[in-house]
């Protein structure tokens, strides 16, 4: 089977991972990375936890303040996908790259709805909506980014572009290669627009949201979607594959965007429920629970090393990972023990993730724990702190249940493993005596 992995499956995937879609997708998400973690902290500030605070806040008008900072953040995530995505996509071909995210900025703009409708109905015009530069327009942001970004590269690549004569500064020289693409580019996008808005009476973000992203975020939110998502992390590391990268580079948009229909559930004022629409899979349910103290959920592993490991080759790394482990990176133990290419401890490794996936998802679903806003965390937040500040006590207390949960999952599998190295370490410990005899 290994061997079989080796040389057919793998080779397919790191394919498909190389690609320049997946590359551009990948690392133009991370480009919002800084903005939400930002943007959490005013969310959790505007929304503290007491109530005589929140009075307060809303009272001296501190808590709009906040408010317009969360908006500045978190509701322009997608319109900084379109940008990443394209950039690096562009940037990939080996053509001068912020041209090519301006036009697709210019598009995304475009092709979604430029009005807003009054709480009396009535309907204001010329305005960008965020609730399409948000979660809603996600997965519109993402197709728009590949689309521009391979069409302005095809453009500069076949010097279908205006040239400048030497001498003439790169940004002017940028600027007019980006004009006869960029128009190209534009011009399509408003004969699209128009036949939607004209012969449709709707949008191309509407049409992406309702036939593309509804019917995605519903396979993301299924146990099926959950399970299938946390199995391949841990599966693909197993083979060496950063399946952690893999996973969380063509998952989060959804998983983002899952989180941000909740929060807009909750500033709708209604109850963040799952009979009120709510999404149990977000991207806090991937960090803090899936990958919580690195893929696999390690920490019972490393736990074992340090308190009960009886040979020093287990005992040793695991105080080397101890607080590595606290913070989510768990690469010394992956490749040390190792978990790559181990079949033993792939058991555990790969059941581990899947036993959290089923316990919190039921946990969410049943109204155990509370389902996941748009507040996140970085993923190397220490475990219990992260769970608090995403959820409640409830979610922190839930993840201490998963790493004892993990403790007992890799017993059986690392004590032999500690018995093998110890047998090891004496059997080489006699033969160094023999030699000194």
């Amino acid at each position: 089977m290994g061997t079989y992995m080796n040389e057919k499956i793998i080779p397919k995937i790191m394919k498909l991972i190389n690609t320049k879609a997946v590359q551009s997708i990948k690392d133009g998400m991370i480009y919002s990375m800084p903005l939400l973690i930002v943007g959490s902290v005013f969310l959790i500030l505007s929304n503290f936890p007491v109530q005589g605070v929140v009075v307060f806040l809303e009272e001296t008008g501190i808590k709009a303040v906040m408010d317009q900072a969360y908006g500045a953040t978190f509701n322009i995530s997608a319109m900084i996908a379109v940008i990443g995505i394209s950039y690096n996509y562009v940037k990939l071909e080996g053509q001068e790259p912020l041209g090519g995210a301006m036009v697709a900025l210019g598009t995304f703009i475009l092709l979604m709805p430029s009005y807003v409708m009054t709480a009396g109905g009535e309907m204001v015009t010329g305005v960008i909506n965020k609730t399409w530069t948000s979660g809603q327009g996600m997965i519109g942001a993402l197709i728009i980014g590949l689309l521009v970004g391979f069409c302005y590269s095809w453009f500069l690549k076949k010097n279908i572009r205006i040239k400048m004569p030497q001498g003439v500064p790169a940004g002017v020289s940028n600027a007019f290669s980006a004009l006869i693409p960029g128009a190209a580019i534009i011009l399509v996008a408003t004969v699209l627009h128009g036949i939607a808005t004209l012969g449709f009476q709707t949008t191309v973000m509407d049409a992406i949201y309702d036939v593309i992203q509804t019917p995605l975020q519903g396979m993301t939110d299924s146990l099926g979607g959950a399970l299938l998502m946390c199995f391949a992390g841990p599966f693909l590391w197993v083979f060496g594959v950063h399946g952690s990268t893999v996973v969380g580079g063509i998952m989060g948009g959804l998983l983002r965007a899952n989180g941000l229909a909740n929060q807009a559930i909750l500033d709708s004022g209604m109850e963040l429920t799952v009979a009120n629409g709510g999404h149990i899979v977000t991207q806090q349910f991937y960090d803090q629970f899936i990958n919580v103290t690195g893929a696999g959920i390690t920490i019972g592993l490393v736990l074992y090393m340090v308190a009960f490991a009886k040979s020093k080759q287990l005992k040793t790394l695991g105080k080397l990972e101890l607080v590595p482990a606290i913070f989510g990176i768990n690469e010394p133990i992956l490749f040390g023990i190792p978990v790559v290419m181990n079949p033993l401890l792939a058991v555990p490794f790969v059941a581990m993730p899947l036993i959290s996936c089923l316990v919190q998802y039921f946990a969410l679903y049943l109204g155990i724990c509370p389902l996941y806003g748009a507040i996140e965390v970085p993923w190397t937040c220490p475990p219990v702190i992260s769970g608090f500040l995403v959820g409640d006590w409830r979610t922190a207390l839930l993840q201490i249940v998963i790493f004892f949960l993990s403790f007992l999952v890799y017993l059986p599998f690392i004590r032999r493993i500690d018995k093998m190295n110890l047998k090891q370490e004496e059997e080489a410990a006699d033969g160094d005596e023999d030699e000194d005899w």
